[in-house]
């Protein structure tokens, strides 16, 4: 699986984009939100992905933001919503807002979003009500899923949370044995730990 994906931005447009890895282009359809923040073409970017899996296509859904890709997995999840409605869901509102208007069973705010209607915002608030727990209010969304330029240990832990959810640890879970190692090593060591190392050794946790 696909879980994100470090390269050059090649082409965008409206809807998709191509980054360049390594001379392989990869297809990447995107939430409109998260186009406009995308830089020009030619500049090196970094997404998470979802790799959608049919029988007749294997799409790429990438996201900026680690708290967008996880809301866009939990949409999935709910019957009748599929992954271009989720992307448009996604786009039209944040992670942070959505999962409170689902707490909140605020009918009215969810019908506004496109392409949900009184059924659909129904079946969101019934499936999704105890699984969005883990997402932050909108004033406590730590620095390090707000701001854009983070630190390069952050961007580890993120792309290591990110590999975990697409190995099907729940999000939670999965930032809870990330926490764990970092504790239960000096900071410098965590620090300097490469990406496969931290995976390697927070899947061993997770055993």
């Amino acid at each position: 699986m696909i879980a994100c994906l470090k390269g050059e931005l090649f082409y965008k447009s409206p809807e998709k984009l191509i980054v360049d890895v390594g001379g392989v282009g990869y297809e990447v359809f995107m939430p409109p939100n998260s186009l406009n923040q995308l830089p020009e073409t030619g500049d090196d970017i970094f997404l998470h992905i979802h790799m959608n899996v049919r029988e007749d296509a294997l799409t790429l859904y990438g996201f900026i933001d680690v708290a967008e890709k996880e809301m866009f997995l939990l949409l999935l999840n709910v019957s009748g919503i599929g992954p271009k409605l989720a992307v448009n869901i996604v786009s039209s509102i944040s992670p942070a807002e959505l999962g409170h208007a689902i707490l909140s069973e605020d009918i009215h705010r969810l019908i506004q979003l496109p392409g949900v209607g009184k059924k659909t915002a129904e079946r969101l608030c019934l499936e999704l009500k105890d699984k969005v727990h883990f997402l932050p209010t909108t004033e406590e969304i730590p620095a390090s899923i707000v701001d854009a330029k983070k630190e390069p240990e952050d961007q580890r832990s993120r792309d290591v949370v990110s590999a975990l959810v697409n190995l099907g640890y729940p999000a939670p879970r999965a930032r809870q044995a990330l926490d764990t190692l970092r504790r239960q090593i000096p900071e410098d060591a965590f620090i300097g730990m490469s990406l496969e190392e931290m995976l390697r050794q927070t899947l061993r946790s997770l055993a």
